[in-house]
Parts: structure tokens; C-alpha cells; sequence
């Protein structure tokens, strides 16, 4: 029985611990993220609010503004949205 519950403490410690780092490397992700977008390397998908780089393949020309998508499929909604 002892056995069992120093097992089940381990487990449960390990556990918490594999947790916690997933939630910091979310979060360290998602900070990486908001600095690349201030400083303007990547751009906002304006339909599903992917971030992309500005540099993308998939994009569209507005006048002055140049629009970045993630996929087709996502510049397809918006051109369609516009028509």
C-alpha cells in the first residue's frame, strides 16, 4: 500500500509538472508572437486572425493596402465577402 501511494504522489508530481511546462511554452509562444507582430514581420489574416508573415505568398492588392491570407481558401472568403 505504501508503495502504491508514493507511485501515485510521483505520478501525480510528474503530471503537474509536464503541465506547467506546456502552459509556459504556450505562453512563451504566444508573447514570441505579439512581438513579431509589433514589430510588423507578421500580419493578421483578416478572416480567421491567423498571424502570417508578411512576406506571404497568398495576398491581394487593395489600393495601397496589401492584404495577407494563410491559405486560399481563407482569401476566397474574403474576396467573396467583398463582392
Amino acid at each position: 500500500m505504501f508503495k502504491f501511494l508514493i507511485f501515485a504522489a510521483a505520478t501525480f508530481f510528474l503530471y503537474k509538472l509536464f503541465i506547467n511546462d506546456r502552459k509556459k511554452k504556450a505562453e512563451v509562444k504566444a508573447n514570441n508572437t505579439e512581438e513579431l507582430a509589433k514589430e510588423g514581420v507578421l500580419v493578421k489574416d483578416p478572416v480567421c486572425g491567423t498571424y502570417v508573415s508578411k512576406d506571404s505568398d497568398i495576398r491581394i492588392k487593395e489600393g495601397d493596402t496589401v492584404r495577407c491570407f494563410c491559405s486560399y481558401e481563407c482569401r476566397d472568403k474574403y474576396l467573396e465577402s467583398k463582392a
